[in-house]
């Protein structure tokens, strides 16, 4: 008997739940999106099914893009409730076994079991998940939790596989290090300076000297992720929100600085409502702006003391836009709140 992690996976989750709802599309490209309709401006795909994303759909990508490439696909709006609903029927099932289930969004969750037989294990939950809900996933089996989700990959769609301690460096050391869960494109490249560009390399890398680069705990910590190591142990304690987001895209691009004003306004008194509304306080304020050309920056302040008040918080967001070179037409603009734990 031994103590496994397991990532569980829902296969193209949310047009999934659209072809449960409407069995005739089963077989057929289907895009979720925005409000469905591919000849808006600024909608951008949310999920595309497996015979979608034949043809190059991707999420995030505009839905109009999407509708040239694919122009059979069926175009439905997003419908967050049913979503939320399907996701609910998945989680409980996990838990109706003899597992800890750890929620990581809608359509993933990390499962902690003790077995001598992982992939029977797999096989259960693929089963149990399908029986109750007629929803497949791909199941990712591990010794942590990154080597449990970097197997997901391997075994999507609707599989199973598994990576551990021994096999992590035979089967991840010739990848680039983005193959690494939590490794992005900017490390990449500062890791590319010293170079480290697989993950083998980064395995071997001197910590010492990733330490001096990356500071004396990130530098360590991805040479532990090259590794196979990452993620912590699986728990079902509740996920306390260390931060909350609002963000919007408009329809025409902003140039009137006034505009842009009353717009960050808008959105940080509606974040800091919804955090009070749970007894939360703001103690940072993070602003991201992107630009009609897509180059996206983003900036953020600490407050001189914990607050509820939205205006401290929309007046310390106006000083972070203050900060911006707004010289190029505004495509999105997001405000987002760092929380203080809670009591």
């Amino acid at each position: 008997m031994q103590d496994w992690i397991l990532h569980v996976d829902l296969d193209q989750f949310l047009a999934a739940v659209e072809v449960l709802r409407r069995p005739e599309l089963e077989g057929r490209p289907v895009v979720v999106g925005g409000d469905g309709d591919p000849s808006r401006p600024r909608q951008v795909v949310a999920t595309a099914s497996y015979e979608a994303r034949a043809f190059g759909v991707r999420s995030g990508m505009p839905l109009a893009q999407a509708a040239r490439r694919c122009p059979d696909a069926v175009f439905l709006p997003s419908d967050r409730p049913a979503y939320e609903a399907a996701s609910a029927r998945v989680m409980a099932t996990l838990r109706s076994l003899p597992v800890v289930v750890e929620v990581w969004g809608w359509d993933e969750a990390f499962v902690g079991a003790r077995t001598d037989d992982p992939e029977a294990l797999a096989r259960v939950v693929k089963k149990r998940v399908w029986a109750e809900t007629r929803l497949s996933c791909a199941v990712g089996i591990g010794e942590t939790k990154l080597q449990a989700k970097t197997a997901t990959g391997f075994a999507k769609p609707g599989g199973i596989a598994r990576l551990t301690w021994k096999t992590w460096l035979p089967t991840m050391g010739h990848r680039p290090v983005t193959a690494v869960w939590g490794i992005g494109d900017r490390t990449a490249d500062r890791l590319g300076a010293l170079g480290i560009t697989t993950v083998a390399e980064l395995a071997t890398a001197d910590h010492t000297e990733l330490a001096t680069w990356f500071g004396p705990t990130i530098g360590p910590h991805l040479r532990m992720l090259g590794l196979g190591a990452g993620g912590g142990p699986v728990t079902d304690a509740p996920q306390v929100a260390k931060g909350r987001s609002r963000e919007e895209t408009f329809r025409h691009d902003l140039t009137r600085r006034d505009d842009i004003d009353a717009h960050v306004a808008r959105l940080a008194t509606e974040v800091t409502e919804s955090v009070v509304a749970e007894g939360r306080r703001v103690t940072h304020v993070a602003l991201k702006v992107r630009s009609a050309a897509f180059f996206t920056r983003t900036k953020i302040s600490k407050l001189p003391e914990p607050t509820t008040d939205p205006a401290e918080v929309v007046r310390v967001a106006r000083v972070v836009l203050d900060r911006f070179q707004l010289d190029r037409p505004v495509r999105l603009l997001g405000v987002r709140v760092v929380l203080a734990p809670v009591d």
